[in-house]
């Protein structure tokens, strides 16, 4: 495993649910010099403060639409996880430029300053979504995993930029799962479609595979996770098997089922025990600076894709009920 001791990492969206995560993570197993956290939100900057309580932590308030001051806070930075984005679906459906603000021209302007500032490594946090995009969110995170790939042409592999994506994170905030538990005596619940599945992860396991991809990037891959998937009608039966279901049918940019590969990408991705990685189409450098993908894993048929209902894992719901049990914030709802 990669040691990230005496670095300098700066989280953009640091006090969001996964920068929380990753953040206490980052304490718990390592000695960093420095953790920056970057973030619009002063409220949930002073309450991380008070509960991490680390002299090695810095609370930077500013967006990644202000290029000067992400300049500014770049300075000295070892590697930059970029995991600030507008998320909500319906949300930015109704408000697209400011998705696009946010999500695409945020992540250009991390681009530059860590060009400029001459970071060592750039890790875009996507998403399932971002994949076959049916909404303008995904839309704008497929933006910023092109952006961060092509990002290796500018820099001369001084400074590197990769992906990881994964799907929905069972604990985040807003999450189906964080609602179900918030109402969980609730006499009724809502839900599109029973034959809806989705991809799921927990933050223990976001958190490996951010560092499998800090330690094995060599600049434009993106890094999949093999993680089970499950139908919502079993995650609501499993949380909240009281209640009646009432099918309301897709809300606004909803898919039924979400895809992490598509088969497009299959055609030049890797698969590894835990992983997979998907190599960018147009080389930066020779093809022996992925060599070591190709030794370690084998490359997948033409035709593969590696959708949610098709998907060979599948989270039973005792599994379920573990992966919520060991959830802090979860439990304290």
């Amino acid at each position: 495993m990669i040691s990230l001791d005496n670095k300098t990492i700066l989280v953009t969206g640091g006090s969001g649910s996964f920068g929380k995560n990753f953040i206490k993570f980052l304490l718990a197993n390592f000695n960093c010099k420095k953790i920056i956290i970057f973030s619009r939100d002063e409220l949930k900057q002073y309450h991380l403060e008070k509960e991490l309580a680390d002299s090695r932590l810095r609370f930077f308030i500013g967006d990644v639409r202000d290029l000067p001051r992400l300049q500014r806070a770049f300075v000295g930075v070892d590697i930059v996880i970029h995991a600030a984005a507008l998320k909500q679906v319906p949300a930015l459906e109704y408000n697209p430029l400011e998705a696009v603000k946010t999500n695409i021209i945020g992540t250009q302007n991390i681009i530059e300053a860590a060009i400029d500032q001459k970071v060592s490594k750039v890790l875009l946090i996507s998403t399932d979504k971002a994949a076959h995009p049916a909404n303008l969110y995904g839309s704008t995170k497929l933006c910023a995993e092109k952006l961060i790939v092509a990002g290796n042409s500018y820099a001369s592999s001084a400074t590197l930029f990769s992906v990881v994506r994964y799907g929905n994170v069972i604990g985040s905030r807003g999450s189906i799962v964080e609602v179900l538990l918030k109402n969980k005596n609730a006499d009724q619940v809502q839900i599109t479609d029973y034959t809806m599945t989705r991809f799921w992860i927990n933050y223990h396991e976001a958190n490996k595979l951010v560092l499998f991809a800090l330690e094995q990037m060599e600049g434009g891959e993106i890094f999949v996770p093999k993680i089970p998937s499950m139908k919502l009608i079993d995650l609501f039966d499993t949380l909240v098997p009281q209640a009646r279901k009432e099918i309301i049918g897709l809300r606004l940019g909803e898919k039924v089922h979400e895809v992490m590969i598509t088969e497009q990408e299959g055609r030049h991705a890797i698969e590894l025990d835990n992983y997979f990685v998907i190599l960018p189409e147009f080389h930066f450098w020779s093809e022996d600076r992925y060599q070591k993908f190709h030794t370690a894993g084998k490359k997948l048929s033409n035709d593969f894709s590696y959708f949610s209902h098709t998907n060979s894992l599948w989270l039973t719901k005792e599994q379920l009920l573990e992966m919520v049990a060991e959830d802090s914030d979860l439990q304290n709802l």
